[in-house]
């Protein structure tokens, strides 16, 4: 399997060996399931696939690592979007039903919006899409309501975030927009606390060109793309224990600026060794946004 990267990609991110050194304080050893190597390029199915085409191709592999409490590094400010890839923010909803679909899009999405303009300074922000999980009652075949996704993936790649903007805004606001900075933005929020399959999240500092791998999402109308990741031993994660719903996640899943900011991350849910037997399902919600500077 190739794993050359175009220029852009390589200009995108890079493992850098002057990641800040992380206690072990506050920290679990999980399971996290990467890609494994030599595996050629995935697929994966946003709905039931033709008979005989499995739901998703690529071969995983389990790989034993420490996942640090990151509630310690958002409390002193160190914790930031562009830096680390990921940030904490509070925010409470004034949606308290995210059963309808309707209320959803009528109230969550304007005051997401809000809050994505707030917390990054960008002047526009535009939510293409949601997604409901419950690790009890959703499934990949349930369009509605999802399971948690329990491999190393980021949502977008380095090509098929500049198409979003093309498949969400005219042809003539688009190319206004690619002119200037965006980025797209997972805003996830859990709707319970979370007892089961907490995130996790990498430190977009430890990541490096080679450990990315482009994927095939397949949908009923398109082909889009995702990364995969391939294990590197200097990835640096990082999880929320006992996420609120008056917490929220901001996800860098695309940056258009190249300029030693954080351009992505990698996150997966995950089997917490600490989890207690009755523990709740894990249910949550995210939004997908593109964002745009002025």
């Amino acid at each position: 399997m190739s794993t050359v990267l175009s220029e852009l990609e390589s200009s995108a991110v890079s493992a850098s060996s002057t990641v800040p050194a992380v206690s072990n304080n506050h920290a679990v050893e999980a399971e996290l399931n990467y890609l494994a190597p030599g595996t050629s390029r995935p697929v994966n199915y946003t709905f039931e696939p033709p008979e005989g085409t499995p739901w998703q191709t690529g071969v995983l592999e389990a790989r034993r690592v420490t996942i640090h409490d990151a509630r310690p590094l958002a409390q002193s400010g160190e914790l930031k979007l562009d830096r680390q890839g990921f940030q904490l923010v509070a925010h409470r909803s004034a949606l308290d039903d995210f059963s309808d679909d309707a209320r959803i899009r009528n109230v969550y999405y304007p005051e997401a919006e809000a809050l994505l303009r707030a917390a990054t300074g960008a002047a526009k922000a535009v939510i293409f899409d949601h997604t409901l999980r419950d690790s009890a009652q959703g499934s990949r075949a349930n369009a509605a309501l999802r399971e948690p996704v329990r491999r190393v993936h980021n949502d977008q790649t380095f090509v098929s975030g500049p198409r979003r903007v093309r498949d969400h805004l005219d042809a003539d606001d688009a190319h206004q927009r690619l002119q200037r900075r965006f980025a797209i933005i997972n805003l996830w929020r859990p709707l319970s606390e979370v007892e089961q399959l907490p995130l996790a999240l990498c430190d977009a500092r430890s990541i490096a060109p080679e450990d990315l791998i482009a994927s095939d999402l397949v949908y009923r109308d398109k082909v889009g793309e995702t990364y995969s990741f391939l294990q590197n031993p200097l990835h640096r994660w990082f999880y929320f224990p006992r996420l609120r719903p008056d917490e929220a996640l901001l996800l860098k899943i695309y940056d258009s600026l190249q300029d030693g900011t954080a351009r992505l991350t990698a996150h997966t849910a995950f089997e917490d060794p600490q989890t207690p037997e009755n523990a709740a399902p894990r249910r949550s919600i995210e939004l997908r946004a593109l964002v745009f500077w002025a």
